[in-house]
């Protein structure tokens, strides 16, 4: 059963506050009084806390001040955007009403207070309130329910077949390579392989090794003693120590530089680590998740990352299919991001029509998940009503351009559907391979890629004879392709 919508009165004035909330008890609502507005933030973060907000502030507006009532006016609003405010003054001007507006307050009332008038206002302010809440929470249970795996919204196959994966690796403690385009929720996946696991009570640290210079990077993965170098001014712990026997994940893997890679290995390896400086050996007992969105395998043929950190970092594979390839699971994600930005924006979104639906099923979305977080969270900002309609989309999604190949003016257009990067890739190297003859060298400096790359490229694509050429038909020493 739902609880009464909780009231809070802040009012400097004993009487009318006492009044004010035996009539709202009277009427069925749980009112309770503040003399100012120091008591009044105290019971509004002690309600947060315990998961029960307040549905409505009744203020004054003066308290002594109005200095008072409009702060707690906007700090309501700022810490809970679903709470609305009612301002009750003496002194029901222009500028009170332009002020309270422009913060947003539900409305308010003037003294002496008009009983009925008052119940009304108040009444409707908890209405509002309640729905926005319920409909929050309606759809918080729809995507953490059957249609969410820890937290990672989408029902499609691909994503089955991976919570499938995630379960039975969470178990073990190999290490695992997340593999996926960016966007996609590469962290979401380690952070479910880290709760389903053992270690889900122990820290989950996360490290972007793309985010932090090069000579930094060491440092920062397994610390430092003091003196080693110029800004050293005292120990300092790393991650690799501070996870603990946790999970560290090590995002974006792939831009790690080819100097601290055989330090790495040797952690993973061998399970011990030394900080910068130190001699000493220092045991690593966390699990390590990598993750990456570059093709290791055509980083080692280019001599861009180790092969023995790729081979022991490739233990267990984690695959998360791009947007592109599960768009039915588009309607569940949109509801997931509309219930989080009602929540944060205190407005009720209840879906997108049905010409963005459309449009959102034609787009590619190259930026994927985080692309269409960042379209809804746009739309839902410049827009005013409960349904986002074309009008607020991206031009990016509303005009995207030409189906496919260059433009008029020599710029290349993705297309809306059907073609991706690897498609176009073959595509590119099975023309180089037929302009020469089949000959590896002179078609991978026509791509502009080094031979081992091409070499690496045809074995990955399985061209066959009907292509004109053939993976398994490589000519020793003469790079060339029968």
């Amino acid at each position: 059963m739902d609880l009464p919508v909780r009231i809070l009165v802040a009012d400097d004035e004993r009487s009318q506050r006492e009044v004010l909330v035996s009539s709202l008890c009277g009427e069925g609502f749980r009112a309770e009084g503040a003399t100012g507005l120091p008591q009044a933030l105290a019971l509004l973060e002690q309600a947060r806390e315990a998961d029960d907000p307040f549905g409505v502030v009744v203020t004054d507006l003066r308290m002594p001040t109005d200095k008072e009532g409009l702060e707690l006016l906007q700090q309501a609003r700022h810490d809970d955007p679903l709470c609305e405010v009612v301002l009750v003054t003496a002194y029901a001007t222009d500028d009170v009403a332009f002020r309270s507006g422009k913060a947003r307050a539900f409305g308010f009332l003037s003294k002496p207070l008009d009983f009925e008038k008052t119940l009304i206002t108040i009444t409707s302010a908890a209405e509002k309130s309640k729905l926005a809440r319920d409909h929050a929470s309606l759809m918080e249970l729809l995507v953490s329910g059957k249609d969410a795996f820890c937290g990672i919204v989408g029902k499609s196959a691909g994503m089955t077949d991976l919570y499938r994966l995630i379960e039975r690796v969470a178990g073990v403690d190999s290490t695992c390579l997340i593999l996926g385009e960016s966007g996609t929720g590469k962290e979401l996946v380690a952070r479910a392989v880290h709760q389903m696991s053992a270690r889900k009570k122990r820290p989950f640290l996360a490290i972007n090794c793309a985010a932090i210079p090069a000579n930094l990077i060491e440092s920062e993965l397994f610390g430092h003693e003091k003196g080693v170098f110029t800004g050293a001014t005292s120990r300092r712990v790393g991650r690799f120590e501070d996870v603990s026997d946790g999970t560290l994940f090590l995002d974006e893997i792939g831009s790690m530089d080819l100097s601290l890679q055989p330090k790495l290995l040797r952690a993973v390896q061998e399970m011990e680590f030394s900080r910068v400086g130190s001699a000493e050996t220092i045991p690593f007992r966390g699990r390590i998740v990598a993750a990456t969105a570059r093709d290791l395998e055509s980083a080692v043929a280019e001599g861009e990352f180790r092969e023995d950190l790729f081979f022991r970092l490739n233990v267990i594979v984690l695959t998360i299919p791009p947007l592109r390839q599960r768009k039915e699971d588009l309607p569940l994600l949109i509801d997931h991001f509309l219930a989080v930005g009602s929540r944060r924006h205190g407005k009720v979104f209840q879906g997108v029509s049905g010409a963005v639906l459309a449009a959102f099923e034609k787009h590619l979305w190259p930026g994927n998940v985080r692309e269409l977080e960042n379209s809804l969270e746009r739309m839902m900002v410049l827009g005013d009503g409960e349904v986002l309609g074309e009008d607020l989309l991206p031009p990016t999604i509303a005009s995207p351009g030409s189906q496919q190949g260059p433009s008029g003016d020599g710029q290349f257009q993705l297309p809306r559907e059907g073609l991706i990067l690897d498609d176009l890739e073959q595509n590119l190297i099975e023309q180089a391979l037929e302009r020469t003859g089949g000959r590896l060298d002179p078609a991978a400096k026509m791509l502009g890629i080094s031979y081992k790359t091409l070499q690496y490229r045809v074995k990955k694509y399985r061209l066959k004879k009907e292509n004109g050429v053939s993976s398994e038909e490589i000519v020793p020493g003469e790079g060339r392709i029968a």
